[in-house]
């Protein structure tokens, strides 16, 4: 059983971080051979999820794992073909349970690696919803670990909100009224609180 990070003294969760640090510039590496769209989602995904954790005042080592997290949370997607992502939403129901396989097999990825425990959790849950209807595990509320609920919102801003065509044109309220929407079903109203402060200081 290998030690939580986070109870790790600064100097031992500098060496898990410099393996991260290492891990992440691989994957992110292959993520830009593959994708430079999904390669820079991540990395805004990244920023929004670490800037909320750290907003909700968690350790500092807790911001840390949440911001690699968010680097690392779709490398599942590697192993989805290419024709299959440039068609998301619009997904047969084929394809639709391959790519409903990514947190799964992300997570998978990291699970050997001692460094990557704490963080593996956030990755396979980033897909679950606050009322239990999301994958792959149909977890609810608080049994969802915290950072996956971060990066849940903040996957969702990025996919949905921010890189829409109309994004531009959206105000305040528009992107309010819309991440709103899901507090209580989607997401962690909390989480949506915490996020919203990120967006709009």
């Amino acid at each position: 059983m290998y030690t939580s990070s986070l109870f790790q003294t600064p100097a031992a969760f500098s060496s898990i971080r410099d393996t991260l640090e290492d891990i992440t510039l691989h994957f992110t590496y292959l993520m830009r051979l593959k994708s430079q769209a999904l390669y820079e989602h991540s990395v805004r995904v990244a920023n929004f999820a670490g800037a909320t954790a750290l907003h909700m005042r968690l350790p500092a080592n807790e911001v840390t794992l949440i911001h690699y997290a968010g680097l690392l949370h779709d490398i599942g997607l590697l192993t989805v073909a290419n024709r299959v992502l440039s068609r998301y939403p619009n997904l047969s129901t084929r394809e639709y349970q391959q790519y409903k396989k990514h947190p799964d097999l992300g997570a998978n990825m990291l699970e050997t690696n001692p460094a990557c425990q704490d963080l593996i959790p956030y990755i396979r849950f980033h897909h679950e919803r606050w009322d239990g209807g999301g994958y792959p595990k149909h977890l609810k509320n608080v049994n969802i670990p915290l950072g996956a609920r971060i990066l849940a919102i903040s996957d969702y801003y990025d996919g949905t909100i921010y890189s829409a065509p109309d994004f531009p044109q959206r105000t305040k309220q528009d992107v309010t009224q819309a991440l709103f929407s899901g507090s209580g079903s989607q997401f962690d109203p909390e989480v949506v609180i915490a996020f919203l402060h990120v967006l709009y200081p």
